[in-house]
C-alpha cells in the first residue's frame, strides 16, 4: 500500500505562519521601507561645543511636537492630524502616515538640558543642543620638574 510521507504539524503551522507574516509585513509598506522607517527622518551631527538635529516634519504644527532630553538621550514625540476627507471621495493611494509618533535618539555625548534650543520652518525642526560643560574635552597641562 502507497503511504505518504507527512509533514509534521509543526513545521506545517510555522510555514503559514511566515507567510502571514510576509503578507503583514508587505501590507504595512515594508517593500517601500528601504530608508529609514523611523519618522520622522533625522540627521545628526556635532561638533566640540554641541549637537545639532535636523528632523523632517511635513504638516506637523509646532504646538503638536514634543521635545524631551535627558542626559545623552533626546525624545522627540508629537502627533500627526489626518487630512479632512472630502466628501464623495475615495482614497488610490495613501502613503502619509497619521497619528502619534516617537523618536528615541541615543545622542554621542551629555548635553545641558538647560540650554536646548528648538524650531520649527517650512516642515523642517531643528534642534541645537549644547555639549554639557562636565563633559567637554579638558586640557590638561603638563608639568616639568
Amino acid at each position: 500500500m502507497y503511504s505518504r510521507f507527512r509533514v509534521p504539524s509543526v513545521w506545517r503551522e510555522m510555514g503559514q505562519l511566515q507567510r502571514e507574516m510576509n503578507h503583514l509585513f508587505e501590507a504595512t509598506g515594508g517593500k517601500r521601507a528601504l530608508g529609514s522607517p523611523e519618522f520622522p527622518a533625522i540627521n545628526l551631527w556635532a561638533n566640540e561645543e554641541g549637537q545639532f538635529i535636523r528632523a523632517e516634519m511635513p504638516g506637523i504644527k509646532a504646538n503638536d511636537i514634543n521635545i524631551d532630553v535627558t542626559a545623552d538621550t533626546l525624545t522627540i514625540s508629537g502627533n500627526r492630524s489626518h487630512d479632512e476627507a472630502v466628501e464623495n471621495t475615495r482614497y488610490h493611494r495613501q502613503e502619509r502616515r497619521y497619528g502619534t509618533f516617537t523618536r528615541i535618539v541615543q545622542l554621542p555625548f551629555m548635553v545641558n538640558t538647560s540650554s536646548v534650543e528648538a524650531n520649527l520652518k517650512n516642515g523642517v525642526l531643528d534642534i541645537k543642543l549644547q555639549r554639557a560643560e562636565s563633559d567637554k574635552p579638558k586640557k590638561i597641562a603638563v608639568k616639568s620638574e
